[in-house]
């Protein structure tokens, strides 16, 4: 087994606080208006669907989250009316979630806080060429751990 050498045990563990405590800071944005981080992904992530639309296995792979933990987040936001779902009619074995008009005005409602809690704790911290840099690093380490990730 190799060790990490100095250098990568301080990239690695600042990358792993990232990891950890900008959800936290992220989910203090949206509290405001009713949504976790969690939730927020998911209604986001139907926004970026051509259609709005995507079937429920999809979203939990985009979202990172377990089948049944996307149950249970889909159920909160069906209840308030930002996402209904339904059997997929080309194939009823999957389940379709599409974000409704409520769900669209939610998302432009606290997407605002949202991004500039992004913005104050990653892209106000970097010069443009960091961030240009940060995004090809990531974008290379995520294509490593999940290869059907792509960029938009």
């Amino acid at each position: 087994m190799s060790e990490l050498d100095d250098a990568e045990m301080t990239t690695w563990a600042a990358l792993m606080g990232v990891v950890l405590w900008l959800p936290g800071k992220l989910d203090g944005a949206l509290k405001a208006h009713g949504l976790s981080h969690h939730e927020f992904q998911i209604i986001w992530w139907l926004s970026l669907s051509d259609t709005g639309t995507r079937t429920m296995g999809d979203l939990a792979g985009t979202a990172s989250v377990t089948p049944s933990h996307l149950s249970r987040i889909a159920a909160r936001l069906e209840t308030r009316g930002w996402i209904v779902r339904r059997p997929d009619p080309a194939d009823a074995r999957y389940t379709l979630a599409s974000l409704t008009e409520d769900g669209s005005r939610k998302l432009a409602e606290c997407a605002p806080d949202y991004y500039a809690t992004v913005r104050e704790h990653l892209f106000d911290r970097l010069s443009p060429e960091q961030a240009g840099e940060l995004g090809a690093i990531t974008t290379t380490i995520l294509h490593s751990v999940n290869p059907e990730c792509r960029p938009r």
